[in-house]
């Protein structure tokens, strides 16, 4: 983060954040969100245009099946969300936060013109509403 407070998602957003393809498997999506700690990917076609997203809770009871059954987890694109809730690099971090509370999503795409540009996270929103609760 900057020296200024951040005030747009762009300035606290992970750029170039993991995602994943329709083709990939469920397997190697759980590795990557153990990974990356993330509780979820957006899912983009060849051209990085958000075509979905998949969630940690997506994919539970699917890995749980192919793991005691010792079965062929299925790909992203069979589980995937296609309507996904995003925000752009402009949007301010005061009103992505108003809108994180309750049960939205706890992590974004962030999108310009249909692109995925980054990620952006409750823990990002929270470090930036900490700054800027400090400078007060």
């Amino acid at each position: 983060m900057s020296r200024s407070s951040p005030a747009v998602v762009g300035d606290i957003m992970i750029g170039d954040g993991y995602r994943v393809t329709a083709s990939t498997s469920i397997t190697a999506l759980a590795e990557g969100l153990a990974r990356h700690r993330l509780p979820g990917a957006p899912v983009v076609d060849a051209q990085d245009r958000l075509i979905g997203f998949i969630s940690e809770q997506d994919v539970l009871g699917q890995l749980l099946d192919s793991a005691y059954h010792c079965g062929q987890p299925s790909l992203v694109g069979e589980l995937m969300r296609e309507v996904v809730l995003t925000v752009t690099p402009d949007k301010s971090i005061v009103d992505l936060a108003e809108s994180m509370r309750g049960e939205r999503p706890k992590v974004y795409p962030v999108v310009d013109d249909g692109h995925v540009i980054g990620l952006v996270t409750r823990r990002e929103v929270l470090a930036a509403l900490l700054t800027m609760r400090n400078r007060c």
